[in-house]
């Protein structure tokens, strides 16, 4: 009989990662007829249920701290009309792990490791998030939530997510959240914080992922020294300028939406970016000739006051599928050979002059180029030969130049808001080149 104790006790104890059949089992077991068994094998079949009922009470408990932290989560939350997320959140189960949507727990430990948000809620993050000391993400989805962040991060050390967005979060980011050392990702966009850029965001020795776009944040950006890979600011009120250096690492920077001015010489360095947004803004100087010679695909740099394409004459080494806008800025001098590889290339609303290579002509004929818009600028000559033929998936804009005669292509697909107009008057042309040989 102690062998057979022994056996069961052992088998016991290999149920311990077989979590959630461990109540079915006990249910069926307990349904079983007693008098069909062997009456010598009664206290081991009892010492097998009993231990078995403690291992699934083990799996059960949740650190009171966590189940007190969730329960005022719930109480600061509510469902928006057609949401049902709280709904699997009744506190009188034994283990919220296994049934609450949204919650990730370690079974060892009995405490949340994960929390998951939403979607399409509202009220206000309740600070007992703060108490959920073994949290390693924490996500908002989209809804209506109001109010400050929770305030104290500090006392949340294993952070390595957080993701907020989409919702009417206000206030400051706080203080505390300079203590994550762990954190990966941080993800604040689309919400209605304010305040300036706490320095120490761009310090945390972890951080790869810092997405802030579409709030109320004010002020310099400060210098980075985080590993990131992926920054965006957009649609803030940042102003100033460029910090002097960015990690070699960044791959992916929007800056789009602000007020910061001066050059954008910082970004020579950054031989890995890819994406690099920085329109609307009031950047100033040449664009440097590095940025036409990295991998990056996806260039936006129109509306602020750039004034020249700091290019060589050397071939394009833009990568195929590219996309470049330097439209609505100040820049002058003659169109380099460089940009001809865009997919997509926008340099319209300029002072750009002289002839149109014919890098940009060939690059249209074998349908590399599928959307090019040079209007509104100065340029005296597109090299056309009539016997050729634009692609059906071509769009080619050219008009309002100073062209001699009026360009046989390049007017029937502009864009609606420039189409009935053809070239500048000569007046402009002959005042604007006269006052540029004099100058």
């Amino acid at each position: 009989m102690l062998c057979s104790s022994l056996l069961l006790f052992s088998l016991t104890l290999s149920l311990l990662s077989l979590k959630k059949p461990l109540t079915k089992l006990i249910t069926h077991l307990t349904k079983e007829n007693n008098t069909t068994l062997n009456k010598r094998h009664n206290m081991s079949y009892t010492l097998f249920l009993l231990l078995l009922t403690l291992v699934h009470s083990t799996f059960s408990s949740l650190a009171p701290t966590d189940r007190a932290a969730l329960e005022s989560v719930r109480d600061s939350l509510t469902d928006m009309p057609g949401s049902a997320f709280f709904s699997s959140w009744d506190f009188t189960v034994p283990d919220p792990c296994s049934s609450f949507s949204g919650l990730t727990c370690s079974s060892s430990l009995g405490r949340v490791t994960g929390l998951s948000l939403g979607p399409n809620l509202s009220g206000s993050l309740s600070p007992s998030i703060s108490n959920l000391t073994h949290l390693t993400q924490l996500i908002l989805y989209p809804g209506s939530v109001t109010g400050p962040l929770p305030p104290r991060f500090d006392s949340l050390p294993l952070l390595r997510l957080i993701s907020l967005t989409r919702n009417r979060l206000t206030g400051p980011i706080p203080i505390s959240l300079s203590s994550l050392s762990n954190l990966h990702t941080l993800d604040l966009s689309y919400n209605q914080l304010s305040g300036s850029l706490p320095p120490f965001l761009t310090t945390l020795p972890q951080l790869k992922v810092l997405v802030l776009a579409s709030n109320h944040f004010s002020n310099n950006l400060n210098p980075v020294s985080s590993p990131l890979f992926h920054l965006d600011l957009k649609l803030n009120q940042i102003s100033g300028e460029l910090p002097p250096a960015f990690p070699i690492t960044l791959r992916y920077l929007s800056l789009s939406g602000n007020s910061m001015q001066g050059t954008i010489n910082a970004l020579e360095p950054l031989t890995e970016l890819i994406y690099i947004d920085l329109s609307m803004n009031q950047f100033t100087g040449a664009i440097p000739n590095s940025l036409f010679s990295l991998t990056i695909s996806t260039m936006f740099l129109q509306r602020n006051n750039f004034i020249s394409i700091a290019t060589s004459k050397a071939p394009s080494l833009l990568p195929q599928g590219s996309i470049v806008d330097l439209s609505h800025n100040s820049i002058s001098g003659d169109l380099p050979p460089a940009l001809a590889g865009a997919e997509a290339l926008f340099l319209n609303n300029n002072r750009l002059t002289g002839d149109i290579p014919e890098e940009y002509v060939k690059s249209l004929i074998n349908g590399t180029t599928k959307q090019l818009f040079l209007q509104h600028n100065y340029f005296t000559r597109f090299p056309w030969n009539s016997g050729l033929q634009l692609p059906d998936s071509v769009s080619l804009c050219l008009s309002y130049n100073c062209m001699e005669t009026d360009p046989i292509v390049g007017l029937s697909t502009c864009p609606i808001e420039v189409a009935p107009l053809l070239s500048r008057p000569a007046s402009q042309c002959s005042r604007f080149y006269n006052h540029s040989s004099t100058g």
